[in-house]
């Protein structure tokens, strides 16, 4: 049996795909062979002993030591495209948000309590303070244009916005879920410069941190209307406020509020509600379980962070996974060693990801101490024997 550990709280739906006879779960284990977590930090919890992989209910893995992972050998998942419907819904409403000023005369109309029957007059006396301009025929920058930022520029061309996508890294799989009315921009800047509505929908890393700054606010319009439902780091809050006080951002409607935010003119702070929908929950739960069980029953990797996408059919009575440094001459070491034992390699894959590489050989037999063996060999992190 293999012990996986909750970290948060998730879906039964989800749990449900991992077989009873193979997998228990609970929130109490303390030696885990995986683990399944929505947003708990693990950046301060040891990693055990004999942990094989994490996998994350959200495609955020910002509560994952990843490096330490790598490290260890422990394959971490997300599940990228689960939650892309609930985030792309709610980023719509954010374009009308921050267009409409609805949650500012909704605060207003709160006030009225107690005018009884003047209520009526006062609502038409005081709407004019709360005009906003309609989205149709505006122009909308989607920065990212992975499963979320596609759908959301989708959206917007049904909604009969003019749409312009960056995304430097686009897969041909999102190239091809993208309406032919949207443009393309090379240029980060030049888009800025063009667009009266941004929404940001990229991952945070040490390239994105930051990458709306004083810079990308100087090529913007007066008036532009800023969205992010990615992470709040990804916007330079000094440099955000600047750019409300001089008019450049009519509007910043971020879905991760922060001491800065809170206190700032014209933001809206939504209390990260993104993803907060049961469909939502539902589809990352039981995509994580799936990479999950896959991963620990075959040694396949799907949707990992760290490590390549690697799928082998299983061959053999035997399968070696061996997770690795991305360095020369690894193969040969590996085939030196199995030929000093005197096995025979019915199938071999290897796939790398930057530094890490990820090494799947079938075999017909396998000798008490392989996986020692093998383990012992410079750059190798992990490695797993399993048994058809």
């Amino acid at each position: 049996m293999y012990e996986v550990l909750t970290l948060n709280k998730i879906a039964k739906c989800g749990l449900d795909n991992l077989d009873s006879n193979l997998f228990t779960v609970t929130d109490e284990v303390k030696n885990p062979d995986a683990i399944i977590l929505r947003s708990f930090k693990m950046h301060d919890m040891e990693l055990p002993e004999n942990l094989k992989c994490v996998a994350r209910a959200g495609a955020g893995t910002n509560n994952i030591p990843i490096d330490k992972c790598s490290e260890q050998g422990i394959v971490v998942f997300n599940t990228p495209g689960a939650n892309a419907n609930a985030v792309a819904e709610i980023t719509v409403a954010g374009l009308l948000l921050s267009s409409r000023k609805i949650s500012d005369g909704i605060e207003w109309a709160k006030t009225l309590k107690g005018e009884g029957d003047n209520v009526a007059s006062l609502v038409e006396k005081g709407k004019s303070a709360f005009v906003g301009p309609e989205i149709l025929g505006k122009k909308l920058g989607v920065v990212g244009l992975g499963a979320i930022g596609a759908k959301v520029a989708n959206l917007a061309v049904a909604l009969g916005m003019d749409v312009i996508g960056y995304d430097p890294y686009i897969s041909v799989d999102a190239a091809w879920g993208l309406s032919s009315k949207i443009k393309k921009c090379q240029d980060l800047k030049l888009l800025a410069s063009q667009c009266d509505y941004i929404t940001m929908h990229m991952p945070l890393n040490d390239g994105t941190r930051g990458i709306v700054n004083d810079e990308l606010f100087e090529c913007m319009e007066k008036g532009t209307r800023l969205l992010n439902f990615s992470r709040g780091e990804l916007v330079d809050t000094a440099a955000l406020k600047k750019a409300i006080d001089n008019g450049t951002i009519a509007c910043y409607v971020v879905d991760f509020p922060s001491e800065e935010t809170l206190g700032m003119e014209n933001v809206i702070n939504i209390p990260h509600l993104g993803a907060s929908t049961p469909e939502s929950e539902d589809n990352c739960a039981v995509m994580a379980a799936r990479e999950l069980s896959d991963f620990i029953k075959y040694g396949n990797i799907k949707n990992s962070v760290n490590y390549p996408n690697i799928e082998l059919d299983m061959e053999s009575k035997y399968r070696v996974t061996i997770a690795h440094k991305n360095v020369p001459n690894m193969l040969n070491n590996f085939s030196s060693l199995f030929a000093n034992e005197n096995i025979n390699i019915i199938n071999m894959l290897n796939k790398s990801k930057k530094d890490n590489a990820y090494t799947i050989i079938d075999v017909d037999s396998v000798p008490a101490d392989l996986d020692k063996k093998l383990g012992s060999i410079d750059g190798v992190c992990k490695v797993r024997i399993i048994e058809a």
